[in-house]
């Protein structure tokens, strides 16, 4: 029960952050969407030990196990678009490939140096 209550309070603190962000990126008309800026100030904050991972690590952890979740909405609302799909499905296909190829190979790569740099430390 414990954990459970502690899972809320973080996931509710990385909720809030969203919502600040969000009202930055409001407020100051900035180009940047407001998760982006959220998780700038994540980074910020936990790089500088003003926020310890383990106060928001279980709530991470519970968000990014129900990942799936928050792409269904995304699914279905394609539907609403058929005419759209018919018209340049396949254009649309071909940029979400190409676009998920450039995302895994940059990780990797990305992956790949860290851990280099890691090995030569």
């Amino acid at each position: 029960m414990k954990n459970v209550l502690k899972g809320v309070a973080q996931v509710a603190l990385l909720c809030a952050l969203a919502l600040i962000s969000n009202y930055i990126s409001t407020l100051f008309s900035l180009p940047l969407p407001g998760s982006i800026i959220g998780l700038m100030i994540l980074f910020c904050l936990l790089q500088f030990n003003v926020l310890r991972i383990e106060w928001v690590e279980l709530g991470a952890d519970l968000l990014l196990a129900e990942l799936l979740l928050f792409f269904i909405p995304s699914a279905v609302g394609i539907i609403q678009y058929q005419s759209l799909l018919i018209t340049n499905g396949l254009q649309i296909l071909v940029v979400v490939i190409v676009g998920t190829i450039m995302i895994m190979a940059s990780s990797g790569l990305a992956a790949k140096k860290i851990a280099i740099m890691r090995r030569k430390s």
